[in-house]
C-alpha cells in the first residue's frame, strides 16, 4: 500500500497543480534536501521545506523556474515498509538555456495517516552542480556551536 502512496505523490509533485501537490501531504509535512544542493542554489530556494505551504509553493513556483519543459521521474526502484517507503529514481528534465539534467536520486518518505510526512532526499550533487551551473558544488556553512 505504501508504494501506491508514494506513485501517487509523485504524480502529484509534478503534475503543478497545487490542489493536487495539496491532498498528498500532512500539514506538517518536510522535505530535507542534502544542503547547498543544485537545484535549492539555482533557485535561491531552501533545502527544508517545513509545511504543506511551502513545498506545495517549491514545487508550483519554484521548481518549475528550473525545469519549465518537464521532469522525467523513471523508477528504478521501490520497497516498503510499514510507514517507510524508500524509492530509487532518475530525474532528467531540460534546462534553461538548453542544458540537460540526469541525476539519480534516492527518496526515503515517512508516511503519516496514508499521506506523505516527510521526505529525505538523497543525490548525487556534485553531478546536479555540473549540470545545472557547470560549476562544483559550494561547500555547506559549518554548523554553529
Amino acid at each position: 500500500m505504501s508504494i501506491d502512496i508514494i506513485d501517487r505523490a509523485f504524480q502529484a509533485l509534478t503534475s503543478g497543480d497545487p490542489d493536487r501537490i495539496s491532498r498528498v501531504l500532512t500539514e506538517d509535512a518536510e522535505w530535507l534536501s542534502p544542503p547547498g544542493n543544485a537545484v535549492a542554489v539555482a533557485l535561491e530556494a531552501p533545502d527544508h521545506m517545513v509545511g504543506r505551504e511551502a513545498i506545495v509553493r517549491f514545487f508550483t513556483e519554484d521548481f518549475p523556474r528550473l525545469f519549465a519543459r518537464g521532469v522525467d521521474v523513471a523508477v528504478r526502484g521501490a520497497h516498503a515498509d510499514g510507514g517507510r517507503a524508500t524509492l530509487e529514481a532518475n530525474v532528467k528534465a531540460a534546462l534553461p538555456g538548453g542544458g540537460r539534467y540526469d541525476v539519480d536520486y534516492c527518496f526515503v518518505f515517512e508516511l503519516r495517516g496514508g499521506l506523505v510526512h516527510r521526505v529525505r532526499e538523497y543525490a548525487d550533487t556534485a553531478r546536479a552542480h555540473r549540470m545545472v551551473s557547470g560549476g562544483v558544488p559550494p561547500r555547506p556553512s559549518a554548523p554553529e556551536p
